[in-house]
């Protein structure tokens, strides 16, 4: 990108977008042409509050993905993009937006950033396909759960054994004294 100087609000705007690149989880673009104001103002707020969806410029974008180290978007800035600045659960905001733009197919997934490398638009929909990470953990919460369940068992196990054991020596050792006392 030329090193043009630009202007002080343009320069804000920069450097406030190169902020929410470097803070966010994941970034997602998309194109948004032929959404009315009260749809994506609709899709804001099923986003969530750890979610941010902003229009902005190609030109100041693309700057701001520069100066925060990410690369290979520069193709996914052409026409009106707006970015979306995950800071909470990838997984959920990616759902949000699949199913978003499944309700209302004028909102392209253009691509992204996941973990600080460029993603396509098929692999954002891979992010939206996973569970959420309370799901995930729950799962793992319920394995460990009932692997500990199995092997309280088993430690369990052998201590009955042993107790019917000394029981059965000494319901035997009774009945040989009470022979022998008879």
């Amino acid at each position: 990108m030329a090193d043009k100087p630009i202007r002080a609000d343009k320069a804000t705007a920069v450097a406030e977008l190169t902020e929410s690149f470097r803070n966010a989880g994941a970034t997602v673009l998309t194109e948004y042409r032929g959404l009315t104001v009260s749809q994506l103002t609709q899709l804001r707020r099923s986003l969530g509050k750890e979610t941010s969806y902003t229009v902005a410029k190609n030109t100041l974008a693309k700057r701001a993905a520069a100066d925060a180290g990410i690369s290979g978007l520069d193709e996914l800035f052409s026409g009106p993009t707006a970015l979306t600045f995950v800071s909470g659960d990838v997984v959920e905001a990616a759902k949000g937006l699949r199913d978003f733009a499944k309700a209302n197919p004028k909102l392209v997934i253009k691509g992204g950033v996941f973990e600080g490398k460029a993603i396509s638009a098929a692999e954002v929909t891979k992010l939206a396909d996973l569970e959420s990470r309370e799901v995930l953990l729950a799962k793992l919460a319920g394995a460990m759960k009932g692997n500990l369940s199995k092997a309280a068992a088993l430690f369990q196990a052998p201590l009955s054994k042993a107790a019917r054991a000394a029981a059965a020596l000494a319901d035997k050792k009774r009945e040989q004294e009470g022979a022998e006392a008879a």
